[in-house]
């Protein structure tokens, strides 16, 4: 999973990259020639459980990948150098995480003048879709050339691709984003192609000060009650403080987290927030040698989810062992689940379910 981070000026956005990744970045400041890039690991306790059964010899975690982007969006849609690799580059990602800034600084001046997080979320909404328009129109203006040398079985379909952009272009600029569009499925097919911003999932992360902490739980509602929305909702992250807390062992960050009544730490909770935004599940392979999570979408098939282990295992798909995490852990044992019937035998288009435990039977 990749998500691209943007923000206004000023919000603390490359503090939140850091204290999302624990500083660690293989790219260069995104204000020159390259984005951040780190990585986090998703945390998953199941896995644990499963680990202390089986013992294996590795035990992977799935990951996510972080991009922090310094640059304007404008700026990035208008420009065919840097900002056009910085684009599109952002236009690969899964989804998305606004850094709006709430937190109070004296030393850093809002480039507004003033803290206002509807606003800045109002604002980043426009130039979200300004991206996305600027892409339209050049789209509009490529069809129009292939128009006139168009043949007359093709027509067609450049004159259905106009009228649905335009369509989308009319919403658009009634700074109504891709993702809460009523599209049909032909057009949610010939977008995805474009890979559009404004129709990314998107997180919402209001960078607040620590003074803030004790009402986050109040501050985060009344946001969502006014901005959550298809495949976008809105959460806090103290960023300076998660940043902080990164440099200290974990029994040590627990303690000083529960001090502040956190529940969980800001990466968690950003973590888990995309994931239901993205509609992912956490699938595992189990075994002597390693014991690991793999990500996908709910009900992906189970001849798909085999090809996310190994291409080999989608080629070559006969059938898949299952068991649910739940009936596992009551069992404690394949041999004892196997006596117990609680091994399924699913085909390929069984739709993997949050926990499943899966051994692929193939032949390539």
């Amino acid at each position: 999973m990749e998500i691209g981070i943007i923000g206004l000026p000023q919000s603390g956005r490359t503090i939140v990259f850091n204290a999302l990744t624990e500083g660690g970045s293989s790219g260069r400041a995104s204000s020159g020639t390259a984005a951040h890039i780190g990585t986090a690991v998703v945390p998953e306790p199941r896995l644990e459980v499963l680990a202390g059964i089986f013992h294996p010899g590795k035990v992977t975690y799935p990951s996510v990948t972080y991009i922090d982007i310094g640059a304007s969006l404008k700026d990035m849609a208008q420009d065919k150098g840097i900002g056009g690799k910085l684009l599109n580059q952002l236009s690969q990602v899964d989804a998305l995480i606004n850094v709006v800034r709430a937190f109070k600084n004296d030393a850093v001046p809002h480039t507004e003048g003033s803290l206002d997080v509807e606003r800045d979320i109002t604002n980043m909404n426009l130039e979200l879709i300004f991206s996305d328009l600027v892409i339209l129109e050049r789209r509009l203006s490529r069809l129009g050339e292939s128009l006139k040398a168009a043949r007359q079985a093709e027509r067609a379909g450049i004159l259905r691709e106009q009228e649905a952009i335009g369509r989308i272009k009319a919403d658009l600029e009634q700074d109504i984003p891709v993702r809460e569009m009523n599209l049909t499925e032909e057009e949610k097919r010939m977008l995805s192609g474009y890979q559009l911003l404004s129709a990314k999932p998107l997180v919402i992360a209001v960078n607040i000060g620590e003074e803030q902490l004790p009402e986050a739980d109040n501050l985060i509602q009344a946001w969502n009650s006014k901005f959550k929305g298809e495949k976008r909702a809105v959460t806090a992250i103290c960023g300076e403080l998660e940043m902080e807390l990164t440099r200290l062992d974990g029994e040590a960050a627990e303690e000083f987290r529960s001090e502040y009544g956190l529940k969980e730490s800001g990466s968690e909770r950003i973590i888990r927030l995309s994931y239901d935004l993205l509609g992912l599940i956490s699938f595992f392979t189990t075994g002597s040698d390693e014991v690991k999570a793999w990500s996908v979408k709910e009900d992906t098939e189970a001849m798909k989810a085999a090809g996310k282990i190994h291409t080999d295992l989608e080629k070559g798909f006969i059938r898949a062992e299952v068991i649910s995490y739940d009936d596992f852990i009551k069992c404690g044992s394949m041999a004892e689940a196997k006596k117990q019937g609680l091994i399924r035998l699913e085909g390929k288009t069984y739709p993997v379910k949050d926990g499943d435990l899966i051994t692929v039977l193939f032949n390539v």
